[in-house]
């Protein structure tokens, strides 16, 4: 078994077919929220990304396969007057789980990141996603709190 882990490039086309079907792939799973990505999301997704500079994705394959998949943004820390790195998107399809995909892609990130000068990389896992929060644990990741008195951080969200 052999993974390779590649920046993905916007302008490829096999990145261009790639991207979309491991989200798509990750969006239908219960834990993605258990519905594809729509057809207008799906053929417009990598065009998208490629007008944006502060984007970037990681591809990971395994044996030639597109098996895990980062979409990650670059933000800004007002705090550390430095850069972030979040993810916004990670996941390995089904069969290629149990591998150590993700954490090759968590290690790419983190190399983009340092290179890019940041000062944390952050992303978001649901409570009950105890695989992912292992794995993310398993790198480094913790939950984030200023104060333990004033608690942990939680990610909120308005649909507009």
């Amino acid at each position: 078994m052999k993974i390779t882990i590649v920046r993905a490039d916007y302008a490829d086309k096999a990145h261009q077919k790639d991207i979309p079907f491991l989200l798509s792939d990750y969006a239908a799973d219960p834990m993605g929220g258990g519905a594809p990505l729509s057809e207008q999301v799906y053929s417009n997704l990598v065009a998208k990304l490629a007008t944006l500079p502060h984007a970037f994705s990681v591809i990971a394959y395994v044996d030639g396969q597109p098996a895990g998949l980062t979409n990650c943004f670059e933000a800004f820390s007002t705090f550390a007057c430095k850069p972030i790195i979040n993810i916004h998107d990670i996941c390995v399809r089904k069969p290629f789980r149990g591998l150590g995909v993700s954490q090759k892609l968590l290690e790419e990130v983190e190399k983009i990141a340092t290179h890019k000068g940041c000062c944390k990389i952050t992303l978001e896992v649901l409570s009950n996603n105890v695989v992912a929060k292992n794995a993310y644990q398993k790198f480094g990741f913790s939950s984030y709190q200023l104060d333990p008195e004033a608690g942990e951080a939680v990610f909120w969200q308005k649909s507009l």
